[in-house]
């Protein structure tokens, strides 16, 4: 299908804006920090604060992104739809930032870093400007523009990433040569706070780059188009909030419950590992960049359902393909981390299927997306989100962060659970659940042999995997076709 190959194509140009800077991210700066950082609370400061920041932005952009994409399929909406969620969003970030900075000492306290007011600060302005550039970010995709989108993405992460490479591993020796220009103004023991405060100006230099979008057109607020944004994007919100909470609550609540200081270590050492599996989530997150217009552009069309499926098919085997890479493997790509990380690898086969679920997930989610039962995904998610928490609560105080990560599994099998049940009801679609079920056994099969079966040596192990890899892709080809599909020219 045409169609599905330039959304096959526009994935891989949004992966640029996507899941490169995150790749970059994961390749440079995770063994960066776990290579370079003294100890695991250090990078459990930067795991624990983006976690919150996470969970934050999904708080301060409300929805607006999918609202948008919802109401500026009129030509003569858009402008004021865009105008009006890009204003709306700059006011609500701006009072967040005006309350932070009145209250910075309950602010700092509420997330136990009270002697680090300045982390605080930098960590909120990140959150605000992110929020504020996330409506313009919308208009290009919405204007199939991937390429401005992935170079000004791209350039978030270079600028970022060198100033963190500069604050962490080139800044240091310059001090201790004596260098006038860095003993000016560098402070040693800040090590950290660097990394918050290259964010800071990697996302004011992207909110820059973005202003051409931002006055692209004249702005204007219609209450009347926000009404009915708010009320179309607030049960997303709700959705959305969960949805973070079933990603990111583990990182915050193995503090509390652990200890405010031991956690932090826990919380670093768990994200080393967790860093590796997120490489799932990258390519589920590509996907839903380039699939999200896609669908709504598709939903009307007489054969809408039969293109919902045919890309969750051929969906489901790319990412099981990307799973077995990631698992397979582990011996090359745990060098990735610090040794002082290493032994949370352990969560990669988990975390990582559990994303793959949430690819699956957000391909189901189309049914209420497109009908406008947006409150269905809050009532999902939340349920998601009910089990994450409980599962954290009751059973890391005995296998800490090895529950946080099946809590992720229970989390998403839920959803997808709900989210194909109501559909059928609602928007039957005839998804291939035969060959889900076939190709998750087979990947399972495939890595349990992997993991537990003791090898004479690396060279060997990596043999058999990479049989085994083929193996599956031979299957999958015969099957389904999907690589062939992609290779085709036409």
């Amino acid at each position: 299908m045409k169609e599905v190959k330039k959304l096959a194509g526009q994935t891989v140009i949004y992966g640029f804006g996507t899941i490169v800077p995150r790749f970059l991210n994961y390749a440079i700066l995770t063994p960066l920090f776990t290579y370079t950082l003294q100890n695991q609370a250090d990078y459990g400061v930067i795991v624990e604060l983006y976690a919150w920041m996470v969970l934050l932005l999904v708080l301060l952009t409300y929805g607006m992104e999918t609202g948008f994409f919802r109401f500026s399929q009129r030509a003569e909406d858009e402008k004021s739809v865009y105008s009006t969620a890009l204003i709306s969003l700059f006011v609500t970030s701006s009072l967040f930032l005006i309350f932070v900075n009145l209250f910075i000492k309950d602010v700092a306290q509420f997330f136990n870093y009270s002697e680090n007011h300045d982390y605080i600060r930098m960590f909120t302005a990140i959150i605000a400007i992110d929020a504020v550039a996330a409506i313009p970010f919308a208009k290009l995709r919405k204007d199939n523009r991937p390429i401005i989108f992935s170079i000004i993405k791209l350039a978030n992460v270079i600028i970022t990433v060198s100033l963190i490479v500069f604050f962490i591993n080139i800044a240091p020796g310059l001090y201790e040569k004596g260098n006038r220009l860095v003993t000016s103004f560098y402070k040693p023991d800040y090590l950290v706070g660097y990394v918050f405060l290259a964010n800071l100006i990697g996302s004011s230099a992207t909110l820059l780059m973005l202003i051409p979008v931002i006055l692209m057109m004249r702005l204007r607020f219609n209450w009347t188009i926000w009404k009915r944004m708010i009320a179309y994007s607030l049960p997303l919100l709700v959705a959305g909030m969960a949805g973070t909470v079933n990603d990111v609550i583990d990182k915050i609540l193995l503090r509390r419950i652990i200890g405010v200081e031991e956690g932090l270590t826990v919380v670093g050492q768990y994200g080393g590992g967790y860093k590796v599996a997120v490489l799932m989530s990258l390519f589920v997150q590509m996907f839903r960049f380039a699939a999200e217009p896609f669908f709504f552009e598709k939903a009307g069309k007489t054969d809408a359902r039969e293109t919902y499926a045919f890309v969750m098919r051929h969906f489901i085997v790319s990412a099981m393909i990307l799973f077995l890479a990631l698992n397979l493997f582990i011996p090359i790509v745990q060098y990735f981390v610090g040794p002082l990380f290493r032994e949370s690898i352990v969560v990669v086969p988990i975390v990582s299927f559990a994303y793959l679920l949430y690819g699956v997930y957000l391909n189901l989610s189309v049914w209420y997306k497109i009908n406008d039962m947006t409150r269905y995904g809050a009532y999902f998610t939340l349920a998601g989100a009910f089990f994450t928490v409980t599962i954290n609560l009751v059973f890391i105080p005995i296998y800490g962060y090895m529950a946080s990560a099946w809590a992720h599994v229970v989390c998403y099998t839920v959803m997808v659970v709900l989210s194909f049940s109501a559909g059928r009801r609602k928007y039957r679609i005839d998804y291939d659940v035969k060959g889900f079920l076939i190709y998750s056994a087979i990947a399972i099969g495939i890595v349990t042999f992997a993991l537990y079966t003791e090898w004479k040596s690396t060279v060997l192990e990596l043999a058999v995997n990479t049989v085994l890899f083929g193996a599956f892709i031979a299957i999958a080809e015969k099957r389904d076709g999907t690589i062939s599909l992609f290779l085709k020219r036409n």
